[in-house]
C-alpha cells in the first residue's frame, strides 16, 4: 500500500513537470511570434493612402536605399488624368518646410525626375505652360510637380504665346505676363485682369520697375524703324524708349534679318539706372545709359543667340546660350567663362532661361525640362514633360516651357 501511494505521488509530480514544460514552450513561442511581428512592422514602409481620385506621393527609402546619395525618389500616381491630392501625406518625412508643403493637383504629363531635398532650393516654381498650344496657361508647381495654382489664357488670346510667353511674380503677389504681338497683362491671384497695355509691338520680356512703370522689348519681326525697348507708366504712356538703329544702322548689322532685324529678346533695368538689352540677332548684350547711349558691349565672339541675360550680385553675367551644345553660361567682367552647364540632349533645345537662386544653384529652363543644378553641376531637381512625341525640331520652339522662376516664401 505505501508503495502504491509513493508511485501515485511520483506520477503526479511527473505530470506537473510536463505541464510546466508545455506552458514554458508555449510562452516562448508566443514571445518569439510577437517579437518577429514587431520587427517586421518596424521595417515595412508606411504606405497609407489618401482618399479621393489620387494616391499621395511617397518618399521611397533613404538616399542609400535609392542608390543615389542624397536623392529622394518621388512617385505620384493617379487613377485618372488629374487628381487632387488633399492634405498632407502621413508617410512624407522631410524638413519642416516640406512637411507644410501646399499640396496640389497631379498632372500626369508632368513628372519630377530628380529631387534632392538636401540640395535643392525649396519653394514653388512659376512658369508659362505651353505644352498644349490650344490651351496655354500659367502654372505654379510645388517641389513634387503638383499644380497648386493655374490660370488659363482666355480663348481669344491663346494664339499670342510665341515667341516669348514671359511670366513673372510681382511684389504685390500679382502676376505680370507678356502675350507676344498682343500686350502685357497683370492679374491677381483671383485671376482677374487688374491692368493691361495693348500693343502689337511687344514680345519676349517685360519687367515691372520699382517706380511702377513697365519695361518691355519688341523683337519679333521688328523693323529698323521700330523701338526695340519701351518703358511705359501705369497710364500706358511711353516715358522712355530705345532704338537700335541709332547705333547699328551700319554693316555688318544693317542687312541682318532673322525673325526681324534685331530680334531683341530681353531687357532689365540695372541698379545704376542703366538698361541691359539682349540683341539676339547681333549675338551681343548692350548696356545703355538713361540717354540711350551704349556704354558697354558684352559677349562679342562668345554669345550665340543668347537669351535672358541677368547681371548677378557679383558683377558677373548669367545667360542661356544657343551654341552647340546649348548651355547656361556665367562670364565675369572681363568676358571670361567662370561657370557653365551644358544641355547635351538636343531634344531639350531651345534653352531660353537661366536664373541664379539665392542658395547658389541655377534654375535652367529648356523646352521639355526645367533643371536645377548646383555650383558643382549636380542636378538636384528636374521637372519634365512626359509626352514629348510632338516636340519635333520644327515645333519645339513654340511648345513646352519658355521661362521659369523659383518662388521662396
Amino acid at each position: 500500500m505505501p508503495d502504491t501511494i509513493m508511485n501515485q505521488k511520483g506520477f503526479s509530480k511527473l505530470i506537473l513537470i510536463i505541464i510546466i514544460g508545455v506552458v514554458i514552450v508555449i510562452a516562448g513561442g508566443v514571445f518569439w511570434y510577437y517579437q518577429q511581428s514587431a520587427e517586421q512592422n518596424g521595417s515595412t514602409p508606411n504606405t497609407q493612402s489618401t482618399q479621393g481620385s489620387s494616391s499621395a506621393p511617397t518618399v521611397s527609402g533613404s538616399a542609400e536605399e535609392n542608390g543615389t546619395k542624397g536623392t529622394t525618389s518621388i512617385t505620384a500616381e493617379t487613377d485618372g488624368d488629374k487628381g487632387t491630392v488633399p492634405g498632407e501625406n502621413p508617410a512624407f518625412s522631410g524638413s519642416a518646410e516640406e512637411k507644410t508643403m501646399i499640396r496640389g493637383i497631379v498632372d500626369n504629363d508632368l513628372v519630377v525626375e530628380v529631387y534632392d531635398k538636401n540640395k535643392a532650393m525649396y519653394g514653388t516654381t512659376l512658369l508659362p505652360d505651353n505644352r498644349n498650344s490650344d490651351k496655354p496657361k500659367i502654372i505654379e508647381v510645388n517641389m513634387l510637380g503638383e499644380i497648386i495654382w493655374e490660370y488659363d489664357i482666355p480663348q481669344e488670346l491663346k494664339r499670342y504665346t510665341n515667341p516669348g510667353f514671359d511670366v513673372e511674380l510681382l511684389s504685390n503677389n500679382n502676376i505680370l505676363f507678356v502675350l507676344p504681338g498682343n500686350g502685357v497683362y497683370e492679374i491677381d491671384r483671383n485671376k482677374n485682369i487688374v491692368w493691361s497695355y495693348k500693343t502689337t509691338k511687344i514680345s519676349h520680356d517685360a519687367d515691372r520697375l520699382p517706380n511702377g512703370n513697365t519695361l518691355f522689348v519688341f523683337g519679333n519681326n521688328d523693323l529698323m524703324s521700330d523701338a526695340q525697348v519701351a518703358e511705359i507708366n501705369s497710364k500706358g504712356e511711353i516715358v522712355w524708349s530705345w532704338y537700335a538703329k541709332d547705333y547699328f544702322n551700319k554693316e555688318p548689322y544693317q542687312s541682318i534679318k532673322d525673325q526681324g532685324w534685331t530680334h531683341t529678346n530681353a531687357v532689365s533695368r540695372l541698379s545704376n539706372g542703366d538698361t541691359l538689352i539682349s540683341i539676339r540677332n547681333f549675338n551681343i548684350v548692350v548696356e545703355v545709359n538713361q540717354k540711350g547711349e551704349i556704354v558697354k558691349t558684352i559677349g562679342e565672339g562668345l554669345m550665340t543667340g543668347q537669351h535672358d541675360p541677368v547681371l548677378l550680385e557679383n558683377g558677373n553675367l548669367l545667360f542661356a546660350n544657343h551654341g552647340v551644345p546649348e548651355k547656361a553660361v556665367e562670364i565675369n567682367k572681363n568676358g571670361d567663362v567662370v561657370w557653365e552647364f551644358e544641355i547635351s540632349n538636343s531634344k531639350q533645345w531651345p534653352t531660353r532661361d537661366a536664373n541664379r537662386l539665392s542658395n547658389g544653384n541655377t534654375l535652367i529652363t529648356t523646352t521639355t525640362k526645367i533643371v536645377e543644378v548646383n555650383k558643382d553641376k549636380e542636378i538636384v531637381w528636374t521637372l519634365a514633360i512626359k509626352d514629348v512625341s510632338k516636340f519635333t525640331r520644327q515645333a519645339s520652339a513654340g511648345l513646352g516651357f519658355y521661362k521659369a522662376e523659383r518662388i521662396v516664401k
